[in-house]
C-alpha cells in the first residue's frame, strides 16, 4: 500500500498545515458506510455517487470496495482524521441524479464527489456541483463531451470513449481482419457516442449500424438483419444485461461473428455467468485495470476476491481526495483547488489534471476475453 500514501502532491498544497479530518451523518436520500473501529470523531465525509443497485448494480459494487478499501486503510493509519464515505445510489439513473446531487450539496460534511458512475447521471448532476463548487471525480463516467462542458468542478480519471471507441476499431480492424462488421448501441448517452467511435474507425466495413431498446426482450429485427449480412464481427455499445439478451439471441440464430463490447459489460456475473456458453469468445474493451501488487494483496484479505471493473480505479479516486485531506484541505473550496493542481502516484497511472479535467495518462485501452466462462486479460492497445 506505501505506493499509494507517498504522494507528490502539488506544492501549494503542501504548504497547508495538517488538520484533523473526520465524517459526518447522511440524510434520508443517502446511506452512510460504517467507518473504522478506530474512529470515534466524524466531522468530514465523501460521497459516492453510483449505482448500488438495479440493472447496472453488478457495476457498482467494485467502484464501493475499491473506495471503501481505501478510505479503511486511511482511517487506520490516521485514527485522528478519519473519513467516511456518504453512499447515494443513483441505479445509474439520470433521472435521479439530480436530486442525489442536492442532497450531497446539502451535506455540509462532504468534501467531495467520488463518481458518478455512468455518464448519464454525471451529465444530469454535474450543473448542480458545478454551482456548488463541489469537486468531482470519476473513475468510470467515460462519455468524452462530459470534458467540453466548461465544468471547472469535472474530473475524470481513465481514458474517455474518444479513445476507447477507436481501439475497439483499431482491434476490429487490425486483429480481426473484419471487413463486413455490425454496430449497434442501446440508444443511451454513454452506448451511442461510443458505437459512433467505433463505426467512424472502422469505416466502409460497417454494413450494419442499428440500435436496440434496452427495454425490450425481443431483438429479432437487429438479429436478423446481422445474420444476413454475413458480418465477422459485431460490436455493441451498452450495458451487460443488454449484451447477454444480444449475446444468447445472436448464438440462437447460428451467427458465428465475433462479439464486442466496451467497459459496461465487463462484468463477470452480470455478462460472462448470464450469457453463459454464449459469451464465450466475445472480446471486451475497458479503459480500466485490474488490480495488481499491493491492492492485489489488500483487496483479496479484505474482500475473499480478486478486483474487478473499476475497482482499482475508485481505490485511487478515494485516496486522491484522502491524501488532499489528510495534507489540509477541509473545506470544498480548499479540495477543488488541490484537485485541480493535484499530482501523485495512483496504483493505476500517475495522476494528474488537464484544464479541461481529463487525465494526462489516460491512453490505454485492456482488452479481456471470455475465456472457458472468465473474463481474462488478453492485450492492451495504447
Amino acid at each position: 500500500m506505501k505506493k499509494s500514501r507517498v504522494l507528490r502532491i502539488s506544492a501549494a498544497l503542501l504548504g497547508l498545515s495538517l488538520v484533523g479530518v473526520a465524517c459526518g451523518g447522511s440524510d434520508d436520500s443517502s446511506e452512510t458506510t460504517a467507518p473504522a473501529a478506530a474512529c470515534t470523531e466524524f466531522k468530514y465525509a465523501l460521497a459516492l455517487q453510483f449505482p448500488e443497485t438495479g440493472d447496472a448494480g453488478n457495476l457498482g459494487a467494485p467502484m464501493l470496495k475499491g473506495a471503501q478499501l481505501a478510505v479503511d486503510e486511511f482511517n487506520a493509519a490516521n485514527p485522528d482524521m478519519c473519513v467516511e464515505i456518504v453512499k447515494f445510489d443513483t441505479q445509474g439513473d439520470p433521472a435521479k441524479a439530480p436530486a442525489a446531487a442536492q442532497s450531497a450539496i446539502d451535506n455540509a460534511k462532504i468534501l467531495g464527489i467520488m463518481g458518478p458512475g455512468f455518464s448519464g447521471e454525471t451529465e444530469a448532476a454535474m450543473p448542480l456541483y458545478e454551482a456548488a463548487g463541489l469537486a468531482v471525480v470519476t473513475g468510470s463516467a467515460t462519455r468524452p463531451s462530459l470534458s467540453d462542458q466548461g465544468w471547472k468542478s469535472f474530473h475524470r480519471l481513465l481514458a474517455n470513449d474518444s479513445v476507447q471507441g477507436p481501439a475497439i476499431g483499431k482491434y476490429i480492424v487490425e486483429e480481426l481482419k473484419a471487413t463486413a462488421v455490425a454496430v449497434i448501441d442501446d440508444a443511451s448517452s454513454y452506448g451511442k457516442p461510443l458505437a459512433d467511435e467505433v463505426a467512424t474507425t472502422v469505416g466502409a466495413a460497417v454494413t450494419v449500424r442499428d440500435a436496440v431498446d434496452p427495454k425490450g426482450t425481443d431483438y429479432s429485427a437487429v438479429v436478423t438483419k446481422i445474420k444476413d449480412a454475413n458480418v465477422t464481427a459485431v460490436f455493441f455499445g451498452g450495458y451487460y444485461a443488454e449484451a447477454v439478451k444480444i449475446s444468447t439471441q445472436l448464438r440462437d440464430a447460428g451467427v458465428e461473428a465475433t462479439l464486442l463490447f466496451g467497459d459496461g459489460v465487463k462484468d463477470q456475473a452480470g455478462y460472462a455467468d448470464a450469457a453463459g456458453p454464449a459469451a464465450d469468445g466475445a472480446i471486451i474493451a475497458c479503459p480500466c485495470k485490474d488490480g495488481e501488487g499491493d491492492l492485489l494483496k489488500a483487496w483479496q484479505a479484505k474482500y475473499n476476491e480478486t478486483p474487478s471493473t473499476y475497482g482499482a480505479e475508485y481505490y485511487d479516486v478515494a485516496n486522491v481526495f484522502l491524501n488532499i485531506i489528510k495534507a489540509g484541505a477541509t473545506t470544498r473550496e480548499a479540495v477543488l483547488a488541490a484537485v485541480e493542481t493535484y499530482d501523485g502516484a495512483g496504483v493505476t497511472k500517475q495522476i494528474k489534471f488537464l484544464e479541461n479535467g481529463e487525465a494526462t495518462e489516460a491512453g490505454t485501452i485492456f482488452f479481456y476475453e471470455v475465456k472457458d466462462g472468465k473474463i481474462t486479460y488478453l492485450t492492451s492497445i495504447l
